[in-house]
């Protein structure tokens, strides 16, 4: 939902204007001017309150003419109450309203008040708005252009075409691409972008055609190109991009087997093991990451492996902790350390697939947050050598035995877990992580102490618990959804029972473990097959154990969620749109 703020800049100086002692006359035109001013103010917020200035041209005609006064007597003038010092913009901000130049970005204060005033519009286009989710409270031209509407056209700022004739789309830039491409999505940009703008795109997944699609419409896709997003999107790039500046992943060999005994023998070489991890190169982790221990077990994924260069790994006891970050030209923000949800099979099919994000103050202890957020850092002055400008997520790998943090994988694009570090203090205190994204994007000019920003984040991290919870449709039928539960805000009641309470256009004001946020993906109408999103939950407080079980409240809110939906099984398997996957990996 749109919202207006107040926060301005606001200093006072001379310039802003000086009255002199008032006679009649001058009174007169004060008064005038106050409310000329009143109203010029009061039709424009944006426009700092204005003081007049009046010269005294009557004290002036009296001291020429010499005419002479009769005294009189005047009563002594009542005390004058202080008011507030008058409003307004720095000297650089009310340059700029002048001259229409951009200026320099001093703080975060500027930096807020760019981004609730600038009429720069921000699309971000996806299958659905799950990813930057609420950035519209933060910046006044982002909304949303998606594929499948969760809020059914009653979110004022998502926008999806009526017009979608049933398409099977194989990838999330399949159908980012034909959104774009869309006419009711054009026409859209057209109406929010003002004269002489160039609109800004942002999305998840996209490649090539995006580029071209974007360049043929006038678009600005504000984004690393989508050949370096393809080199450093690949697990082998990454390990060799930590490698050359320090960051350890896993012990591993990089390699290409031909069979179960090439395996062996190169994990013996390198002390790995027989306990292993194999992951190709590409892909989401939960669906070509393999764990191994047999000749058995080899052969059941031996065409993804054989023949191409794969990563092979000893298998360590770890946690998995998600990072997101933005390398400006300043640095590299790091958001707040998350643990991750993965593997449940109350949420999703895949084995080690990830499923959400847990923030809780000790996720890690303060050692090891330093050397996670160390190996980040040190992660993104590599990707700025590459080239590489903008948001980026890592998996760290902690291991428990040792306490050691490892390099797990790169993501390098807008990522799932912005939904939780969106709605953190520090996002609140600062700005959210994805607005420097925007900033490094922006043409304007900015200063930014990156070390101060990331040791506030970090303390103000330790106040934060928030869990996000991806619940896929895990068996093997494919089912027509005859009734599914609404977008919006869901409450405990009384009984015990989750019940909806209202709609909400995000979980921003979710204040307590007894609520959540439910963003529905899959409808009334359309399929769910295996490893189809049906949703996302978003709630305070943590749904994992310490020993990474689902919480009691974690079941019970799968439970009651997947209760709400009601579907036809088909008698054969069709085959259905590919789900974009929220992590983004």
């Amino acid at each position: 939902m749109a919202r207006k703020s107040s926060a301005r800049t606001t200093d006072a100086g001379p310039e802003d204007g000086v009255v002199d002692a008032p006679v009649a006359a001058e009174a007169s035109a004060v008064q005038a001017s106050t409310v000329q001013a009143a109203a010029s103010s009061a039709a424009d917020p944006a426009v700092p309150d204005a003081v007049p200035v009046v010269k005294p041209a009557v004290r002036a005609a009296r001291a020429t003419k010499r005419v002479p006064v009769k005294p009189v007597s005047v009563k002594p003038a009542a005390k004058a109450v202080a008011k507030p010092a008058p409003r307004r913009r720095t000297a650089n901000a009310r340059r700029a309203k002048k001259t229409g130049e951009q200026h320099a970005l001093h703080n975060m204060s500027e930096i807020r008040h760019y981004f609730r005033t600038s009429e720069q519009p921000v699309f971000f286009v996806g299958a659905t708005a799950f990813n930057l989710l609420g950035l519209d409270r933060w910046v006044r031209g982002f909304s949303y252009v998606v594929y499948y509407d969760s809020w059914e056209r009653s979110h004022p700022r998502v926008f999806s075409p009526i017009d979608k004739p049933y398409i099977e789309f194989e990838s999330g830039e399949e159908i980012n691409n034909w959104l774009l491409r869309n006419p009711e999505v054009r026409a859209h940009i057209a109406r929010r972008t003002p004269p002489g703008i160039r609109p800004q795109i942002a999305m998840v997944f996209f490649d090539k055609e995006t580029e071209e699609i974007c360049e043929e419409l006038g678009y600005d896709l504000i984004l690393p190109s989508a050949e370096l997003r393809e080199r450093l999107d690949s697990k082998i790039v990454t390990t060799q991009l930590g490698d050359s500046v320090g960051v350890a992943s896993v012990p591993n060999v990089l390699t290409t087997v031909e069979s179960w005994a090439d395996v062996v023998a190169v994990a013996k070489k390198a002390k790995l093991g027989t306990d292993l991890v194999l992951q190709t190169a590409y892909g989401d982790s939960g669906k070509t990451t393999f764990f191994v221990t047999s000749e058995e077990e080899f052969a059941k994924i031996a065409g993804e492996v054989t023949g191409v260069e794969i990563k092979i790994m000893k298998r360590i006891n770890n946690r998995p902790i998600a990072v997101e970050a933005v390398l400006t030209r300043h640095g590299t923000v790091v958001g707040p350390c998350m643990t991750e949800i993965t593997g449940h099979k109350a949420l999703t099919p895949y084995r080690g697939g990830w499923a959400g994000n847990e923030m809780f103050p000790d996720v890690l202890d303060d050692a090891t947050r330093k050397k996670a957020t160390d190996l980040v850092e040190r992660l993104g002055g590599a990707l700025g050598k590459e080239g590489y400008r903008g948001f980026f997520e890592v998996d760290v790998l902690v291991d428990t035995d040792t306490g050691e943090a490892y390099l797990g994988e790169l993501n390098p694009r807008i990522s799932g877990a912005s939904a939780t570090t969106n709605v953190t203090a520090g996002a609140y205190a600062d700005v959210p992580l994805f607005v420097f994204h925007l900033l490094e994007y922006s043409g304007v000019d900015f200063d930014l102490d990156v070390a101060e920003i990331n040791a506030r984040w970090e303390e103000l991290a330790s106040e934060d618990e928030w869990s996000t919870m991806i619940i896929k449709h895990t068996l093997p039928s494919v089912e027509l959804i005859n009734a599914a539960p609404p977008t919006g805000r869901y409450v405990i009641n009384h009984d015990g029972a989750l019940v909806f309470s209202n709609g909400e256009s995000d979980w921003h004001q979710i204040n307590n473990e007894g609520e959540a946020f439910f963003l529905r993906v899959y409808g009334p109408g359309d399929y769910r097959w295996k490893g189809a999103d049906l949703g996302i939950l978003v709630t305070k407080g943590r749904l994992q154990t310490p020993g990474n079980r689902l919480t009691i409240r974690a079941t019970h809110f799968i439970d009651s969620i997947r209760g709400m939906y009601a579907a036809t099984p088909l008698e054969s398997p069709a085959s259905q749109p590919t789900p974009s996957a929220a992590k983004g990996s």
